[in-house]
């Protein structure tokens, strides 16, 4: 017994060498960074104050927390109808569909950027067609802003979540349906008082996976709007590669500032995760 246990450890061994070559250690060298000057001399708390006080800073943080939350939010909802009826549609139409799924989700970065710039850019073929066909809201649609973009976190915010949230749809018993029905209750009145209660931790654990990938959502943005816009993700790139002059502590606080940020909101899923569990419990 001791044997066969010490070959486990002999085994995670190389998974714990790099855990921590590339994951623990960067993160503690981070963290130190952000408190010390750019030199990388002594202790300061100059670099948090400049982010704090800095409209550029307080600007990207609030940027990437609206447009995190959004994009978040509507993915849930739109992964929410396209995992219960891929849970309700056994067959070769499933399977199909859970292949389209996986395909896409692995459409992002530059590639994605690109295409968005072939269909929905200043001279794309969707905007060309509302101009065309006079339709408004097409013809004058704007790719560089904060609210075009959205469609484009949005989109890959969809494929991740619906293949987070199809597993959790075969906890639904067919009982439960039965027995709602059985007492009068509708379609609707399972789901709010029964089914959306009980995927509830599953539907708020992928909110906080979402809203992580959001957040840190770096390449497709930079290669659409390159430094023109206040994004964290985009401000810490740019300390580390400024052309004039590279700023690491900066962007270790910004980096660390982020980190808190998808902390806090793993926390707060947890905490309503749990008391959707006792609820359901009870």
């Amino acid at each position: 017994m001791k044997k066969s246990k010490y070959i486990y450890l002999i085994a995670l061994l190389p998974f714990v060498v790099l855990a921590l070559l590339y994951e623990l250690l960067p993160l503690a060298t981070v963290i130190i960074r952000s408190f010390q000057p750019d030199e990388g001399v002594g202790f300061t708390l100059e670099n948090y104050v400049t982010i704090f006080s800095k409209l550029l800073y307080q600007k990207a943080i609030l940027n990437s927390l609206k447009i995190s939350l959004v994009s978040a939010a509507a993915g849930i909802v739109i992964a929410f109808l396209g995992a219960r009826a891929a849970h309700r549609h056994q067959g070769k139409l499933n399977n199909v569909f859970l292949t389209v799924l996986n395909m896409v989700s692995n459409f992002a970065g530059i590639p994605l950027a690109f295409a968005y710039m072939i269909l929905l850019g200043n001279a794309g073929i969707v905007v060309n067609i509302g101009k065309e066909l006079g339709i408004s809201f097409l013809s004058n649609y704007n790719l560089y802003t904060m609210n075009g973009m959205s469609m484009i976190y949005v989109y890959f915010q969809i494929p991740l979540s619906t293949l987070l949230l199809i597993p959790a749809f075969d906890g639904i018993q067919k009982q439960w349906k039965e027995a709602c029905m059985l007492l009068g209750g509708s379609p609707g009145t399972f789901w709010r008082s029964i089914g959306i209660p009980v995927l509830m931790p599953t539907i708020l654990s992928t909110f906080s996976v979402l809203f992580a990938n959001a957040l840190a959502a770096y390449a497709t943005i930079y290669a659409l709007m390159m430094d023109n816009i206040a994004l964290l993700p985009v401000q810490i790139a740019g300390s580390f590669t400024g052309e004039v002059k590279m700023r690491a502590g900066l962007g270790g606080a910004l980096s660390v500032v982020m980190m808190a940020l998808m902390v806090i909101m793993i926390l707060i899923t947890n905490m309503l995760s749990k008391r959707f569990q006792k609820g359901v419990r009870r």
